[in-house]
């Protein structure tokens, strides 16, 4: 399993206290995915550009066609450009290719996942994994996740360091990427209100 794929699979855990917008999953999706082509040596960062390397063979279709979507020419992408680009729709994309690959089944009640229809998690040995990588606290995705909402009990460590200087960066453009869709869910809420109370004005 992918990180990507590990906090797909944490996200959609059934834990009621949980509502993760599908905009800031994607988010944070696209984010996974930079630091699993890191970790592949699939890419760089030269500061916050993605420089990208020698495309390996992957086996995940999906951070397949996010490497195939890396701008491969001067100028690079910016992270944060990364992620609003590679983003878009991205988790309705793992949605889609969890239930093809059979880790996403139609639940007999209640609702899960992005959309109107019920699914649940399958019981599989890749949920379980990263159940287990959940429960160890592993530091990326615990910051992963927790920058949509996400956290870990209460006693982990969260201050345990991610890693290397490409990781940390690729966690901060997430955590502001999710800032700033935030930011603007809450202006459009404003501007809504206010377009409502003026039709209400006598």
């Amino acid at each position: 399993m992918t990180t990507a794929q590990d906090l797909f699979t944490i996200a959609l855990e059934p834990q009621p206290e949980r509502n993760v917008g599908q905009g800031d999953l994607s988010l944070s999706l696209a984010g996974a995915e930079l630091i699993d082509l890191l970790s592949a040596q699939a890419i760089d960062l030269d500061g916050d550009l993605i420089v990208p390397g020698p495309q390996p063979a992957l086996d995940d279709r999906l951070l397949d066609a996010s490497a195939s979507a890396l701008r491969r020419q001067a100028p690079y992408e910016h992270v944060e450009e990364w992620l609003w680009r590679r983003g878009r729709d991205l988790a309705a994309a793992y949605q889609s290719t969890f239930e093809e690959d059979g880790l996403l089944t139609r639940a007999r009640r209640g609702r899960l996942g992005l959309g109107a229809e019920r699914m649940e998690l399958a019981d599989t040995p890749a949920r379980r994994l990263a159940q287990t990588r959940w429960e160890e606290d592993e530091p990326v995705l615990a910051t992963l996740a927790a920058a949509i909402g996400i956290h870990r009990a209460e006693g982990a460590q969260d201050d345990a360091d991610p890693g290397s200087e490409a990781v940390t960066t690729v966690l901060a453009a997430v955590n502001d990427a999710v800032m700033e869709l935030e930011a603007v869910r809450q202006r459009r809420t404003i501007e809504n209100s206010a377009f409502a109370n003026v039709w209400r004005v006598p």
